[in-house]
This record gives C-alpha cells, structure tokens and sequence, in this order.
C-alpha cells in the first residue's frame, strides 16, 4: 500500500532533520527517509555531522585540549599535576554518549512533533500527479507518495586514487575519530577544518603529525592575516604543515604507510602508523535515480538550485552538501528552514552573506563577510580595526592571550563588511558580528553598544573602535 505525505525529506542529517520537523510544525504531513547505521547496525539520524563530524570532534578537541591544559596551562595557575595520563577508550566512550544522546534527542523531536521516520535508502521511481519514492531497507521495500520532495543527502568523504580508504591504516575522518589508541605518527593529506581539527586533538595526545597540502596557500578561504597567524601558532603546538605538496605513491605494508610526496625541498618519503585522508567531500547523490525523472546535476555531482533551493523539477527541492555552497551543517540547517516555509506559502530565506565559519583549532578561527584579499580584488575601499586578544584583560585571565578581533568597514558608508578573529571562544563571538551584518549595521554602532567587562567580547568593540582608529586601551 502506498503511503502518502505532504513531504518526503531524503536524508537526516542537519539539513533533512531540521527541514522535517519545520515542515510538520508548520502543519504538512511529513516523512522523513535515512539510511544511516551506527557500527552496531542499528538506525541513527543526524547524518555525517552528528554521528562522525561536529559533534563527536568537538567531544574529543575537548578531551584533548583538557589533556594539554594539564602540562602546559595549569603550572601557570599555581596547579601542579604529575603522572596525568589519558585514557583513550574511556574517552571514546564519552564521545559515543554524546553522539548517542544527541541522535536519541532527534528521534524524541521527530515523535513530538509527528514526522514519520523510515530507516532504508531513498530515490526517486517517478511521478504521477505526485512524487513516487522509493524506500529500500534490508528487509522491506516501501512506496511513498509526495507532493514535495527535499533532498538532504548530505556529502561522503573524497577518496584518492593513489590512496585508498581501507578502514585501518588509511582513513577518513570517521577512521580518525575512533582511534582505539594514540598513533605515534599521524600523516594527514589535507589542511582543510577535518585536516586541522583532528590533527591538533591527536597531537595533543601524543602523536607526530604531519599535514600535507596539495594548495600553495594555508586556509586561502581564511583572511590573509588570520591564515598567516594560525599556521604559526599551530606549529608552535607540533603540526607539521606543509603546502603546495604533489602526494606521489603511497604504500601500506604492515602496520604502517608509506608515503612519497613532493614539496618545496624535493622528494620526501615518510612512514605513519596511520595516515588520514581529508582532502575535501562530495556530494550524495548517484543513488537518487536522477537521470529517471530528470533531475538536473552538474559535472562535479551537485544538484543544480535556483537561490531559494529549488531543482528544476516541479516541488522537487535540495538543501545542504548537495548544492553549491559552504559544506556547512547551520548552513544546510537554515536552507532546510527556508524551504520548509516556502513550501507552506511563507516567505523563507537564508542570507548567504552573513553565514559564520568556523574552525575549532586551539584558537579558535572564526570569519563572516569579506577578506581584505576579496575586497582588494574587486577594488572595494575599506577602513580596517583590529585589537590583538594580549590586550585584553579576560583573556589574560584565562591564560589565552593569542590571535585578535579584526573588522573591515566601507571606507564610505562604514557599512560592515567582513569580521575575523582568531583566538579564545572565537566560535562564540563571531555571533555578534553575524548579527551585526544582518542587520546592516556599521563599525560605530558596535563601537556604541556598551560590552561587558570583563569580556572577550570587548575585543570586538575595541576592534570597532579601531576602524575610526580610536580604540582606547591600544
């Protein structure tokens, strides 16, 4: 018998999970389809982000970071701890709980708010007055009739011909996260967010890390300045990082992997214990069955969408890693909103000039707007404020002195443009900025709103300060 919906959402991660209890909020009969299965086999939502992405890397940055407070934080504040050992599997452990409460959570929220969840792979069979999908399980196959499909599918990690995953000594980033002990040397091709956060909390644990980058700049996504800051403070912490790599052969022979590349110096070989391969993801979308009803996908497999999300199929929709843009997991969330509400006859956006990054490095490094590289190019003048976190008083405080605050304003109209800032809970305080932007507003009214002291988050009024060059403890 054929089950028919409002809405079917393909997919459950950030984008087709936030997409699905918008859409039953707001009213519409809604199912929402996922295929994703923990080791044990059993059915999780919350897609990459969730179960083998941001939460569970964030669960063990902390970990980590907590480590290396131990020696290098807590002598300057009098504490003296001696033998500290880490415990990789109890830690793995608290990482499972997170990620295990968190995807429960969902499944709470999807009962709450009555959206049909279907555990199986989703695609298209065709259309007939409405959509006809596909659910495939391993032990049933259902029909779904929609009058609106979302397709949420998410992204997979980028294999390399010259090293394939293997699941052992060469992983992806789901491999890096559950390391049941602290490999002594970790190679990682890519210095991208998945390169760069994994590389620190298995660095910080005790491993030898070297990243290897095919691009000749480090995080060119990233203000100048701010790129120029961090690669010098991560390798102060022990990263290796080296750019403008060609990878040439690489080996697994035994519990190691052996790795030829060519650099600035010549030819370098190099033997890990474990190597990561983080060079970037693409987009889910061969199993849609595409080509049946004509969905428009372009050469590097993204779906093709107008601004608000729409496939060139009738009530056929796409959010998050299968559509241009930032591989973002708010980003894919705010889209699966946006459409939601279009669907019901409201007026959804999302505003793609003021969506934050952010990379949890120890600093932290958080942008929103334009670099000075971008406005440069596009011959954009620009007035610049920038306060460094060593000027700041709870920074002091909490012994995490590195990085600044730096805003960029129109020379004319002082109009923000771009904030970026690398330092202590960047991550944070780059959501005042967002909000700042959204609401069009300029340098001085940042500069005019009274911030709390002590605050990290003064750094941003002295940096708005700045921008009329009149910050005041600078």
């Amino acid at each position: 018998m054929t089950k028919s919906f409002d809405v079917v959402v393909i997919g459950g991660g950030p984008g087709g999970y936030v997409a699905a209890i918008r859409c039953a909020q707001l009213g519409l009969n809604t199912a929402c389809i996922d295929e994703w299965q923990t080791p044990a086999g059993k059915p999780a939502l919350g897609g990459t982000c969730l179960n083998v992405g941001c939460i569970p890397s964030k669960a063990l940055l902390e970990s980590s970071e907590n480590f290396a407070r131990i020696a290098h934080d807590f002598p300057a504040h009098g504490i003296s701890v001696t033998g500290a050992s880490i415990d990789i599997a109890a830690m793995q452990a608290r990482k499972a709980k997170i990620v295990k409460t968190l995807t429960g959570g969902i499944e709470m929220l999807f009962k709450k708010n009555k959206v049909t969840r279907l555990h199986g792979h989703g695609r298209f069979v065709g259309e007939n007055g409405a959509w006809q999908v596909e659910v495939a399980s391993a032990d049933k196959t259902e029909l779904l009739e929609a009058q609106h499909v979302i397709l949420a599918t998410g992204s997979a990690p980028r294999a390399l011909d010259v090293a394939p995953f293997d699941g052992v000594l060469v992983v992806d980033n789901a491999g890096a996260l559950s390391f049941g002990e602290t490999p002594a040397r970790l190679g990682i091709i890519g210095a991208g967010v998945i390169g760069l956060e994994l590389g620190s909390v298995w660095r910080r644990l005790g491993a030898e890390v070297t990243v290897l980058e095919a691009g000749d700049a480090f995080l060119p996504a990233a203000d100048g300045q701010v790129a120029v800051t961090a690669l010098k403070l991560l390798g102060k912490q022990g990263l290796k990082i080296h750019c403008g790599v060609k990878i040439g052969a690489v080996q697994t022979t035994g519990n190691s992997v052996i790795v030829e590349y060519e650099g600035k110096n010549g030819k370098t070989i190099e033997t890990f214990d474990r190597l990561l391969v983080a060079a970037g993801r693409t987009p889910n979308t061969a199993g849609l069955n595409a080509e049946r009803v004509g969905l428009k996908i372009d050469a590097r497999g993204f779906i093709e969408v107008d601004g608000q999300c729409r496939t060139n199929l009738p009530k056929v929709w796409a959010v998050g890693d299968v559509v241009r843009g930032p591989m973002l997991a708010h980003k894919a969330s705010e889209e699966g909103v946006m459409v939601a509400e279009l669907i019901k006859g409201q007026a959804g956006q999302v505003n793609y000039d003021t969506i934050p990054y952010v990379i949890y490095t120890t600093p932290e490094i958080a942008w929103v707007g334009k670099t000075e590289q971008e406005l440069t190019a596009v011959g954009i003048a620009y007035e610049v404020g920038q306060f460094p976190f060593a000027a700041n008083g709870r920074a002091h405080a909490l012994n995490e002195t590195a990085g600044f605050v730096k805003f960029l304003a129109d020379a004319g109209t002082d109009r923000i443009l771009g904030v970026h800032i690398i330092g202590p809970s960047a991550s944070e305080l780059i959501a005042e900025a967002v909000v700042a932007m959204e609401f069009a507003a300029s340098s001085e009214d940042i500069a005019r709103i009274v911030h709390a002291h002590p605050s990290l988050s003064e750094s941003l009024h002295e940096a708005a300060l700045g921008v009329a060059q009149r910050a005041i403890h600078i």
